[in-house]
């Protein structure tokens, strides 16, 4: 495959230190570039500004040095690119596809627990829909100086596609979805609702500019692929293929994550695994 038709990236968070589910995504998309002969691509995902540390960034930068991975340079961090998702943000706002959402995740829960929809952003994944406010209400709030998130609204956007266009929205499947998955998909973003519009915005606008390909990523990124490939027809932007892969689970069957705390490759170094010994275990 000649290298300019596959581009693929590994995108982490800075948010934590990587562990063997990042590790196994890592050198999985980074073993699919290489065979194909084509570009591997490290992207950092930062906008998240209450949860990045410094040291996070630090640390994923010398875990996959330690792991054998090698990128182009320079990186980009999202932090140091928002004007690219402010003006694709104002297209979106220009044609009445978004709307600002001024309430609390308590009472977004709440709104949900009434009328659920699907796997969105509640805790059982339930969807949630909304609507703008009326514009003296949107302005009093704004002049209140309350705090919004700017939404997508589905509604809105099947109106602007069509129910032809909207029917046939979908993306490729090379890997495995959760279920499955596998080949055409037909997207389905109404199962995650109006949902919050800043990083599936970023990652979308991300992988456009940067001419990805390929996205491969873990299962648990699976219904992203329907915002996003919403949002690269709503923008224009060009269609990559997916790759989905299987996320590695501890002992009691959960995947890992961050927020219980998996064992962070720094850890693993520190108790004498070697890259080559975690290679081996991840089979990748």
């Amino acid at each position: 495959m000649d290298s300019a038709s596959f581009t693929t990236r590994f995108a982490p968070s800075p948010t934590g230190y990587l562990h063997k589910g990042h590790a196994f995504s890592a050198l999985t998309a980074f073993a699919a570039a290489r065979s194909a002969g084509g570009r591997f691509i490290l992207r950092i995902e930062d906008i998240d500004a209450t949860r990045v540390r410094p040291e996070y960034d630090a640390a994923l930068l010398e875990d996959l040095a330690w792991l054998g991975l090698s990128w182009e340079t320079p990186v980009r961090r999202q932090s140091e690119h928002l004007d690219d998702y402010r003006a694709a943000l104002e297209r979106l706002v220009r044609a009445g596809l978004v709307y600002r959402c001024f309430r609390t995740r308590r009472e977004v829960l709440d709104e949900i627990a009434r009328a659920p929809h699907g796997p969105g952003e509640g805790p059982q994944g339930q969807a949630f829909r909304g609507a703008p406010l009326s514009a003296a209400e949107e302005a009093r709030r704004l002049e209140a100086g309350e705090a919004f998130a700017w939404r997508l609204s589905l509604d809105a956007a099947r109106a602007a596609l069509g129910e032809t266009a909207w029917a046939g929205l979908g993306f490729v499947e090379q890997g495995c979805g959760p279920a499955g998955e596998r080949g055409h998909i037909r997207a389905r973003p109404e199962r995650a609702g109006d949902v919050v519009l800043a990083r599936h915005l970023a990652v979308t606008v991300d992988d456009a500019l940067q001419g990805i390909t390929h996205v491969i990523r873990g299962q648990d990124l699976f219904e992203a692929a329907h915002i996003q490939r919403l949002l690269q027809v709503l923008l224009g932007l060009p269609e990559p293929v997916y790759r989905h892969h299987r996320l590695l689970t501890a002992d009691d069957g959960r995947r890992l994550a961050k927020r219980d705390r998996a064992e962070a490759l720094r850890d693993l170094r520190g108790r004498g695994v070697t890259a080559q010994d975690l290679r081996a275990e991840l089979g990748v």
